[in-house]
């Protein structure tokens, strides 16, 4: 049982982070690397755009909608062995989407891919914490924030990369290396601490899932389909109030309840979903803010750029302030605040001078890296040990679905006042993160 006192020995430690960081790298990248290759799968399988988004949607309902039982099903089995078998679905997802003869199957090797990456995304931060000791947990945290945020960067320009010289299921098969060595060294290196002896509520993992994915297609849909977005969101909220009549009273529930009465762990979560919310805004919104305003595509590019390079590179910094006693409440709302700041900066300048553009995304990434590791640090820390893969799962829970309803605010910016009404939008969620966070002084 290794990986139960206080984080692995140092020289397993750094591999166990390796193998941690390859595998939330792939997942990242595939996000990215699947939307620049979407127009080339629609023209060769002969879909119209209506049914090609649904490659991406299907990934995504089915993420949103397993993140919490995986958690959960990681407490009862084990962490490492359910991100083990996350990851090789994941894998094997990836072969299936390269060699699939249709768009049903692909789409069905989507959803498995799906479920592989809700595995893999629910269980990296319970994994980190049983990696790293307690003091080292904000840096921890802060260095898969710059290994996300780099690949997000780069993801794109890899997936344009690899079209340039192959056809478009070679975006897929680019992930299965990485996965594969992940993988191999994963369920040799990871932590092992001691599963939980609990049944697996299959029924709450039934209505979890049409909660969180109906809410997830009901904002994709509220928009372009507004009757059927109001039709799911509805279904979400029936499915949510029987998951809660179920899960009350249970000492340890799926949805993590007893978690959510920890003042500190609420509270962070809340400041996740408005910061995601915000972040989304800003990187959905911003390209056609300064394509409207006849920038080259080049210059777009370099304008967006220090954006998560700042992030990133601000993120281990930040978890390791939050590491040495540094109230991370207080650097909390400081990061909300710029972020704030940058984002109504960015409403009020004319988006024609591109290195203006982004001195403040410089700036508005500084507030982002300032914040996430912090509160991230806070929501494992403040959550008993024991329940490490729950919180977890709710962190990233909150990412997606903060991410979720910021892209469908810029949509309805867009559609009433156009983007910068989508910015100030955005400064009021980071501000709202902000505010949580000093909450929890």
């Amino acid at each position: 049982m290794s990986g139960a006192t206080d984080g692995l020995p140092q020289g397993r430690r750094a591999a166990s982070a390796a193998a941690i960081a390859a595998a939330i790298s792939v997942t990242v990248l595939d996000a990215a690397m699947v939307n620049i290759a979407l127009p080339f799968a629609a023209a060769d399988l002969h879909l119209t755009p209506a049914e090609a988004v649904w490659l991406v949607n299907a990934y995504q309902i089915t993420v949103v909608g397993l993140l919490i039982p995986a958690s959960a099903l990681g407490e009862i089995l084990g962490f490492r062995r359910v991100w083990a078998w996350g990851l090789a679905l994941f894998t094997l997802g990836a072969v299936a989407c390269a060699f699939a003869p249709g768009f049903a199957p692909l789409l069905a090797a989507r959803v498995a891919q799906g479920a592989g990456s809700a595995a893999v995304m629910a269980l990296t931060a319970a994994l980190v914490r049983h990696t790293y000791p307690q003091s080292q947990l904000g840096r921890a945290i802060g260095v898969n924030a710059m290994t996300v945020a780099a690949c997000s960067a780069v993801g794109p320009s890899l997936g344009a990369a690899v079209l340039s010289v192959a056809p478009w299921p070679a975006v897929f098969v680019a992930h299965v290396p990485i996965g594969l060595l992940a993988l191999l060294a994963g369920t040799r290196l990871l932590p092992r601490p001691e599963p939980e002896s609990r049944p697996f509520d299959g029924v709450a993992a039934a209505l979890n899932a049409g909660a969180f994915g109906a809410m997830f297609l009901g904002l994709d849909l509220l928009l372009h389909v507004p009757v059927a977005g109001v039709a799911a969101l509805a279904v979400a909220v029936l499915c949510f109030r029987a998951l809660l009549r179920r899960e009350l009273g249970k000492p340890v529930p799926m949805l993590p309840l007893d978690l959510l009465r920890i003042r500190e762990v609420r509270l962070a979560v809340l400041a996740s979903s408005c910061i995601f919310a915000a972040h989304m805004v800003t990187v959905v919104a911003l390209p056609f803010h300064l394509s409207a305003a006849g920038l080259p595509a080049w210059q777009i590019g370099l304008a967006l750029t220090p954006y998560p390079i700042v992030l990133g590179v601000m993120a281990p910094f930040a978890g390791r302030w939050a590491d040495q006693g540094h109230s991370s409440a207080l650097s909390c709302l400081l990061g909300g605040v710029v972020l704030a700041v940058a984002l109504l900066a960015l409403a009020l300048l004319r988006p024609t001078a591109p290195l203006a553009v982004g001195a403040i995304l410089a700036v508005a990434g500084l507030g982002f890296g300032f914040f996430q590791a912090p509160n991230n640090r806070t929501m494992l820390a403040a959550a008993p040990r024991a329940r490490a893969g729950g919180a977890g799962g709710m962190q990233a829970t909150a990412r997606v679905l903060g991410q979720s309803f910021g892209a469908v605010l810029a949509a309805m910016a867009f559609t009433l006042a156009g983007p910068p009404m989508a910015f100030v939008a955005g400064a009021v969620l980071a501000a709202g993160a902000g505010l949580f966070s000093a909450l929890r002084r």
